[in-house]
């Protein structure tokens, strides 16, 4: 069989930089293949990728060296708009795709410029709609939908096209478990049913492998470091040498003595054979101690009876209560859509609850303006196309200091201080439009945290960032909670995060709040997991699996253990 991609000895170097960021790439991709591509933050994945889908060389230039097939063409000759007809993308940042008014008329949008018949399109987007499950909003426009939606009518414009590859970027990156399991369950009946060649970049690598793929592609440094089945993948050292995390049930296993088979088919907990690991997996349980109760200062924030509606008669969260104790690190948790962000936004002000309190230190904050409040709560955007005002990442991150008159030196020490914590120091002097989506998410972390405030809300603080940046952000945060006090608050749908680094978490669904306990016992509960759109935690099937009746403690334990060797 001819392969549909093919890179033979294939360099490119972006014109604006010294060294090539891809080098001497050798790599086959065969028709109908679903192929997983990983890889830290800089290794070149994502100008792989631009590479086949034409970004490179028609819109980002630089110098080729070697050879690139699409289907058994050159991509330089085919042009951009040649390559579209073969190759569909959707990307991580779904708004940025987005053209119609309504989600009817994104979808067609490739179909009116092709002068497709009006009946003919109607039937294509229709058939399409189906397929992705979007009948239901095709008359709403795209910027009211879901995250999951969003992604979906993305899948949906690039579907009707009737492209042979379909190149997923970060498709998890912003969806809650729930639906993210939905997507990579929809991609892989795509892949069935439509006889399409699949192409997923994803940092998520547990998440990803939800459903079987063929291969994994780990790119480090601009080279394919690895080109292995997922079993053989997971058998390896090779993750943990790179820096990309490992699925929770794997890390367990290893820190338990285990040595992984591919012939027990770890690629996922659900199939794989875990008989010949349970007698060391409980001996392991057995030998950790049990974890040690947080201490909690006085209550920092305290939430009474709230009700919030943006319309009449639709009320978007409902009595909602709950306190955050002082030093705290909480997490909110629940599906796209529960009233997460609402609540984030009514905490700072930016909206007037209907009903009910929220206290800051004691005091009724309802008097206060958003200026205010922003003096002691700093919040940090999902989007972070949302926060940026200034062209320059260093005027970015210190105009919050700037406006409130901070001193020129001072300024200065803060602001590349927590540009280095948050991995953007080299960058400092580049415009803002030259970063990433998740460089870009690092630096509205890094224009908040220069502020240092009392109460920090971060809203999907690690979408889109491989784990060696996660880590970095999360142990920043972390040191500030410890050493300076600062209580945070994520709103978060990583349920590694949640694990890792919270002491309790709130969970909310359909806009009211369903659960308040620790992050194991959450993650733990099957039926709450459901009806929240949250994912129950490998570590539960893991436990379960290995014959251990507490898994919840089984999970404190590992979260135990990690920290102290972490």
């Amino acid at each position: 069989m001819e392969p549909i991609i093919e890179f033979k000895n294939f360099s490119f170097k972006y014109r604006s930089q010294v060294e090539p960021t891809l080098r001497d790439i050798n790599l086959k991709i065969y028709p109908g293949e679903k192929v997983l591509i990983i890889g830290p933050s800089g290794s070149g994945k994502s100008t792989l990728a631009s590479c086949i889908n034409g970004l490179v060389p028609f819109s980002y230039t630089g110098d080729i060296e070697g050879e690139l097939r699409i289907k058994g063409e050159d991509p330089q000759k085919l042009g951009i708009f040649g390559l579209a007809k073969s190759v569909g993308t959707v990307l991580q940042d779904t708004d940025g795709q987005f053209i119609g008014l309504t989600v009817a008329e994104d979808i067609a949008f490739v179909l009116e410029n092709d002068l497709v018949p009006q009946e003919e399109m109607k039937k294509k987007v229709h058939g399409i709609a189906d397929i992705v499950e979007l009948s239901s909003v095709l008359s709403h426009a795209p910027s009211e939908l879901s995250g999951g939606q969003k992604q979906r009518v993305s899948m949906a414009g690039v579907l009707v096209d009737d492209v042979d590859i379909l190149l997923f970027d970060e498709p998890l990156a912003n969806l809650d478990p729930a639906t993210g399991k939905r997507a990579i369950a929809l991609i892989d009946e795509i892949k069935k049913n439509e006889k399409k060649t699949i192409l997923i970049i994803e940092h998520r690598l547990e998440d990803a492998l939800y459903r079987d793929v063929d291969r994994i592609i780990l790119i480090g440094e601009g080279q394919v470091v690895a080109d292995m089945t997922p079993d053989e993948l997971l058998c390896s050292d090779i993750l943990e040498r790179e820096g990309i995390r490992e699925p929770l049930y794997i890390t367990a296993l290893k820190h338990a003595g285990c040595t992984i088979r591919p012939e027990d088919h770890p690629a996922g907990i659900a199939s794989m054979n875990l008989v010949p690991y349970r007698e060391q997996v409980q001996q392991w349980f057995r030998c950790v101690p049990e974890a040690k109760a947080q201490k909690l200062g006085e209550e920092v924030l305290r939430v009474e009876h709230l009700d919030f509606s943006y319309k009449q008669g639709q009320p978007i969260l409902s009595d909602i209560n709950f306190s955050v104790r002082k030093g705290e690190m909480l997490a909110i948790v629940g599906k796209n859509g529960a009233g997460k962000t609402t609540l984030s936004n009514l905490i700072c002000g930016f909206d007037k609850p209907d009903k009910g309190t929220i206290y800051l230190e004691g005091q009724d904050i309802a008097p206060l303006t958003v200026k205010e409040r922003g003096e002691q709560i700093g919040v940090v955007m999902q989007n972070p196309n949302q926060m940026i005002s200034k062209p320059m990442i260093y005027e970015e991150v210190a105009l919050g200091l700037t406006v409130r008159g901070v001193p020129e030196e001072e300024i200065k020490e803060r602001v590349n201080e927590t540009l280095r914590i948050c991995g953007l120091y080299p960058f400092r002097n580049w415009p803002v439009s030259a970063l990433s989506f998740g460089q870009k998410k690092r630096m509205t972390i890094a224009s908040i945290l220069v502020m240092r405030p009392k109460i920090l809300i971060l809203d999907e603080p690690t979408a889109g960032q491989d784990y060696r940046h996660y880590t970095e952000i999360m142990e920043f945060l972390k040191r500030l909670n410890e050493e300076q006090g600062i209580t945070i608050i994520m709103i978060t749908h990583d349920m590694h995060l949640m694990l890792e680094y919270t002491s309790r978490a709130i969970v909310i669904a359909d806009g009211k709040l369903l659960a308040e306990d620790t992050p194991s016992a959450i993650l733990t509960d099957e039926a709450l997991a459901d009806r929240a759109y949250i994912k129950k935690t490998s570590l539960y099937d893991l436990a379960v699996a290995c014959g251990i009746d507490d898994p919840t403690q089984f999970v404190e334990r590992f979260i135990q253990y990690e920290r102290t060797v972490r």
